[in-house]
């Protein structure tokens, strides 16, 4: 368990978490005031199109967002601390999957962690979303968020996190929109989500706003060429947004599983809690956060372009080559097949 002391009446509030070490309540601060910006990280995908190359690799198998494919921290310690350049751990919310919890044990130490929220089934990436901002939403109902998946790599830190703080600027002036990141592209992959962005909206700083004219969840060839242009961009689903603006769309877009998120919000901090989050997920829809609702609400959408940095979504063995080499280090495996090289 963990609490935290709503700033309207001072009360103690216990939320359901991981348990990270033998004690069963951690204090994680106090909400001083409400409106304030909140990091979500996503954590509990299975890693299913990796499993065999990880299994190849290492020689075991473990989601691919606790392995460490270059240098000594796992996918998901690189995303924890680029959420905590962001904001502090009492500010932070981890979805991590059921399964997983021996895992996250081992790779983060408990005053590191924040709030850490096991998902009893993985149903897909709205779930997922949408479990986390339910107890933000708790906890700071007037909160901005910014969304951090757990598989990514990004380089160098510094450039993104100006980005993204960019990013959350934008929000405050566009606080009805939800502000996505678009990479540009560098491959023709038709596995990335795509984003035609719009006319101009606004200007943060050196960085332009601009609204979403188009989006696809992975197009095919076909589709792809009827929209792709010079300015078409990737995107990293790392997004910042008002959290009651992404609640809204939800309710626009699925509005059964924003009904079962809300009962659990109104059974937070009460003994029916952990009840009412299994038995809301025995029911819960299957929805893809970017087919499902991105595809259909680009009148609600901005884009910024990520220009300054690398940036790459670990989820296929050739991507994680050729980002090393493009860094000139040396990958411990075959580009080609994914098997190990020799010493």
């Amino acid at each position: 368990m963990a609490e935290y002391q709503d700033a309207g009446s001072r009360r103690s509030i216990a939320i359901t978490t991981t348990p990270l070490n033998a004690r069963e309540e951690t204090m994680i601060g106090d909400v001083a005031r409400q409106g304030q910006l909140w990091s979500v990280i996503l954590a509990g995908g299975d890693g299913e199109r990796m499993k065999s190359f990880i299994l190849q690799q290492f020689g075991y198998h473990k989601p691919k967002q606790y392995c460490t494919f270059v240098g000594r921290r796992s996918l998901l310690q690189h995303t924890v601390d680029r959420a905590h350049r962001l904001t502090p751990p009492e500010r932070t919310v981890t979805v991590i999957a059921k399964t997983h919890q021996e895992f996250f044990r081992e790779q983060v130490v408990d005053p590191q962690a924040g709030v850490v929220i096991a998902q009893p089934q993985n149903r897909d990436t709205a779930a997922g979303i949408y479990l986390a901002l339910t107890y933000v939403k708790v906890m700071d109902p007037q909160a901005t968020i910014v969304l951090f998946p757990s598989d990514h790599f990004i380089y160098p830190e510094d450039c993104f996190h100006t980005t993204v703080r960019q990013m959350v600027a934008a929000v405050n002036e566009c606080p009805d929109r939800m502000l996505l990141l678009g990479a540009v592209p560098d491959t023709e992959d038709m596995e990335y989500g795509w984003i035609q962005p719009g006319p101009h909206m606004r200007w943060i700083g050196e960085d332009s706003v601009r609204a979403v004219e188009a989006f696809h969840e992975k197009p095919n060839p076909i589709t792809a060429g009827n929209y792709r242009t010079s300015t078409t961009l990737w995107n990293t689903l790392i997004l910042a947004a008002n959290v009651e603006t992404v609640w809204r769309l939800g309710h626009r877009h699925f509005d059964r599983l924003m009904k079962l998120f809300e009962m659990l919000g109104e059974a937070v901090a009460t003994s029916d809690e952990k009840e009412v989050l299994e038995r809301i997920y025995r029911e819960m829809p299957k929805h893809n956060f970017s087919s499902d609702l991105l595809m259909h609400a680009t009148d609600r959408l901005a884009v910024m372009e990520l220009s300054n940095a690398m940036w790459s979504d670990w989820g296929k063995p050739e991507r994680i080559a050729e980002t090393l080499r493009r860094l000139n280090k040396t990958p411990a495996f075959s580009f080609d097949t994914g098997a190990r090289s020799s010493p």
